[in-house]
């Protein structure tokens, strides 16, 4: 019997951007790519609701040092952070339609976290779909339509009935588990199953 594995994503999230570079080789198994909204979930981290400036640049520090940890390129933080991820979701939505989730999602976050480009500019959402040959304007006109944008909450308000109150996560099987250090133990759990 296969289990089955979903990973679960908001393009806003840097810690997201983390688990969505490793994911596909610490996960041993096909894994869903599910975008979500964040804003959907009532205890996800917005980015926002710091007690002070130098609680926001510990943030920032920490998820710096475990990119270089990762070997990845270093963070560029976009302007503004966190930025409105509406738009990009959207557009990650309609990738998922193409069967291109996966290529759209690496595309947005390098954009957002390895450029510096905040996603809540439609322009650099269009760059990371080019990028995974989607045409600007099929994504355009997808993103304005009500069953995009009824799918994108669904899939964020199935998440959280099932479990996920914060990205990333990942489900294996009836398991949600949550944050960015998660991810090897959901691949462990999807290489015994």
């Amino acid at each position: 019997m296969t289990v089955r594995a979903a990973f679960y994503f908001d393009l806003r999230s840097p810690e997201s951007y983390l688990a969505a570079e490793r994911a596909l080789s610490v996960l041993p198994a096909p894994c869903e790519w599910q975008p979500i909204l964040t804003a959907m979930l009532p205890h996800a981290e917005s980015f926002e609701a710091y007690r002070c400036e130098r609680e926001a640049e510990i943030m920032r520090e920490n998820i710096e040092r475990r990119a270089v940890a990762l070997e990845l390129l270093p963070i560029r933080w976009p302007t503004p952070f966190p930025f409105d991820s509406r738009f990009a979701m959207l557009a990650a939505t309609y990738a998922k339609r193409l069967g291109k989730t996966v290529a759209f999602a690496l595309a947005a976050f390098r954009q957002a976290y390895a450029g510096g480009n905040s996603l809540s500019e439609s322009d650099n959402v269009l760059i990371a779909a080019a990028a995974c040959e989607i045409h600007p304007t099929a994504l355009l006109r997808a993103t304005q339509t009500r069953s995009v944008a009824a799918e994108l909450e669904r899939a964020s308000a199935e998440a959280l009935a099932l479990g996920v109150f914060d990205v990333p996560a990942v489900r294996v099987g009836d398991r949600v588990l949550v944050g960015e250090s998660a991810l090897e133990h959901a691949g462990a759990l999807l290489a015994s199953a």
